[in-house]
């Protein structure tokens, strides 16, 4: 790897990576000569994406993980830490979401939205802030959502990511003075998987809603992400929000 690249040294924590936002973070920050452990629960995809990196000349870490899980979580952080004796950035893409009303939400649902998308962040960072600390440095970057800003009809995913944002600008308060830095992106609609594990009659809405508009990419958001973490040492940027042009 060149040594002149942005990122040449650092070390990046991807949960999430197996797919969509994830995956195309962990190339893009490759790119920039990071090095990068990538987690999620499909250890094939993982595998796949390794091996991308690897051709590229990349050196990467896959790890089987489910962020909702507390142990894994702290595993995932300390296995990261083991294998390249540091933990620069850890950045929380996994998320899941049923986009329907309130009544239209199971209960099953309701839990799976708040383990993923609320205690996923909890359980990775409460492990990555001791190294963090030790430090002096480092990054947490929450893939949150658009609809943790602004009021959209899917009432449980809506809260979890109202969560996801207020939690990422308070710990920003409250760590900046560590040395870390905090960023949350919040995008609107992006072109991936997300909508592939609703129920059919959630997804066919969703994209009756979405109809023709041109989404965003993976690509896009990981290029917000670069750009957060390549910022000077004194630079925070706390909050990215990117919507398709066409997204009201």
């Amino acid at each position: 790897m060149q040594t002149d690249k942005k990122l040449s040294g650092r070390v990046a924590l991807i949960a999430g990576a197996s797919s969509g936002i994830g995956a195309a973070t962990a190339l893009a920050l490759v790119e920039e000569g990071a090095s990068v452990a990538i987690a999620a629960r499909r250890m094939p995809r993982l595998e796949a994406l390794a091996e991308r990196i690897r051709e590229r000349g990349g050196e990467v870490l896959p790890i089987e993980a489910d962020v909702s899980d507390e142990a894994q979580a702290a595993a995932m952080v300390q296995r990261t830490i083991g294998d390249f004796g540091r933990l620069d950035m850890l950045l929380c893409v996994a998320g899941v979401g049923v986009a329907a009303p309130f009544r239209n939400t199971t209960i099953a649902e309701y839990r799976e939205m708040v383990e993923v998308n609320f205690l996923g962040l909890l359980y990775p960072i409460h492990a990555a802030l001791p190294a963090m600390q030790r430090q002096g440095a480092g990054h947490i970057v929450i893939v949150s959502s658009g609809t943790g800003r602004y009021i959209h009809p899917s009432t449980v995913y809506s809260g979890t990511k109202h969560a996801a944002s207020a939690m990422a600008e308070s710990l920003r308060r409250e760590i900046g003075r560590d040395g870390i830095r905090v960023t949350c992106i919040e995008p609107g609609a992006v072109r991936t998987e997300f909508t592939s594990h609703m129920r059919a009659s959630v997804r066919e809405a969703v994209e009756q809603r979405l109809g023709d508009m041109e989404q965003l990419e993976a690509a896009d958001i990981a290029a917000a992400i670069l750009y957060a973490v390549t910022q000077p040492r004194r630079v925070n940027v706390n909050i990215l929000t990117l919507y398709p042009n066409e997204q009201a």
